[in-house]
Formats: structure tokens, C-alpha cells, sequence
């Protein structure tokens, strides 16, 4: 997709992905088309350092989130965060990243409004809008309220329309979006208890499930 003086938009969106399931691929693909992207990479976690210790393999879970963007653009995977051997912290994707783009490039960092409110406890996270802008997919019934650090940011750096954000990086936009009601717990739980995911997940990642037995009371 051709943007304005061929300048490529790139969306990454960070997460155990343990399974990666229907929320998970809808929101992101909504926002990849809304926004034009030429890509949306979904990037799996090792250590995610405010998360319990994944359920799955990274082998796992990375084998499940690329059957489930396979034929699927502009949704790919990124495993870099997998080749390293420390916690998953996003500071260091985005440096890597912004390495290999033109200074032109909009990378945008998708995450909920959940996750954006955290934003003060995560590795260097004054650091972050110098390599991205921030995109915070809010749902109309989030009910938490950001911290003071996060209001003065926000007065700083955020815009208004979401489409107007300009530059490689540095500014703050909301979408609001109804995610689908499923999560990942949700998901293993009915594994274990010997349930159906059926639609829940995209049916090749049930397959690969299946076949390996994941997320069964025995693991």
C-alpha cells in the first residue's frame, strides 16, 4: 500500500498469544484496515515481564500464531522477541525495529486500554514514542482511568483523529473498538474442562491444538 511519499505503516501488536484466538485476529486486522497498514506484525512474547510464565511453548505458540496469519495480510508474525534470551520488553523491539525502517516510516504500537494504563511500569517507557506512535484500541466500557503520568502525556502527545497521527513516531491516538468477549484463559479453561473452542480460535490453531494436545487437565 502506497502512503504519502511512499512512507510504509507498520502495525505491531505484542501478546502471549497463548492461544492466539478470534479477539485477538479481528481487532487486529480492523486495525490494519482502518489504518491502511502495509503490515500488522503480531509479535509473540518469551518472558513477558508483567505476565505469568506462558502455558505453551514459544515453539507452540509461535507454530499457532503463523497458521492462524497464514493467507491472511497484512497480518504477519514477528518472532524476534522468541530469538532473545531475556524478558520480552518492548523498548528493545521498537529499538530494533526502528533500525531496520526509513525515518519516514510510521511504526504504530497497538495495545488495549488496559495495557496503556500500565504503561509507567513497563522498561523505559518515557523511551517509547521516540521509536512509535502509540495506538490505544478503547472499549466503551473500559473503566479504569489512567495514572497522572500518563494524563500529562496524553495532554502533550495525543491527537484527536486517529488518521491525522504524522511523523515516524511520537504521538498518541485512541480507536474505539468493541472487542470480541474472549480470552485466551477462556479458551484453556475449556480445554482442560474437555470443551469445544470451535470458532473460538481460527480452525487451523484448533487443529495444531488437537494434534499436540495442548491445554489438556493432564498438562
Amino acid at each position: 500500500m502506497n502512503h504519502a511519499g511512499g512512507a510504509r505503516r507498520i502495525g505491531i501488536l505484542g501478546g502471549t498469544f497463548d492461544p492466539v484466538h478470534i479477539g485477538h485476529l479481528r481487532g487486529a486486522l480492523e486495525v490494519a484496515e482502518m489504518f491502511g497498514l502495509d503490515e500488522l506484525r503480531l509479535i509473540p512474547n518469551a518472558r513477558p515481564p508483567h505476565r505469568d510464565t506462558p502455558n505453551c511453548s514459544a515453539q507452540d505458540r509461535l507454530a499457532m500464531v503463523r497458521l492462524a496469519v497464514q493467507d491472511l495480510p497484512p497480518l504477519c508474525v514477528d518472532a524476534r522477541e522468541l530469538e532473545r534470551d531475556k524478558p520480552s520488553y518492548t523498548i528493545d523491539t521498537l529499538m530494533s525495529l526502528r533500525a531496520e525502517l526509513a525515518a519516514d516510516d510510521q511504526l504504530l504500537l497497538v495495545v488495549g486500554w488496559d495495557a496503556f494504563c500500565g504503561l509507567p511500569t513497563w522498561h523505559r517507557w518515557e523511551e517509547l514514542l521516540d521509536y512509535c506512535h502509540i495506538l490505544v484500541l478503547q472499549r466503551p466500557d473500559a473503566g479504569s482511568e489512567a495514572p497522572q503520568e500518563l494524563r500529562d502525556l496524553l495532554a502533550a502527545r495525543s491527537v484527536p483523529d486517529p488518521q491525522a497521527l504524522s511523523g515516524g513516531s511520537g504521538q498518541i491516538a485512541f480507536v474505539w473498538q468493541t472487542p470480541l468477549e474472549v480470552s485466551a484463559t477462556q479458551i484453556r479453561q475449556l480445554l482442560a474442562s474437555g470443551k469445544s473452542v470451535r470458532f473460538l480460535v481460527p480452525d487451523a490453531v484448533l487443529a495444531y491444538i488437537n494434534a499436540h494436545g495442548l491445554y489438556r487437565a493432564s498438562n
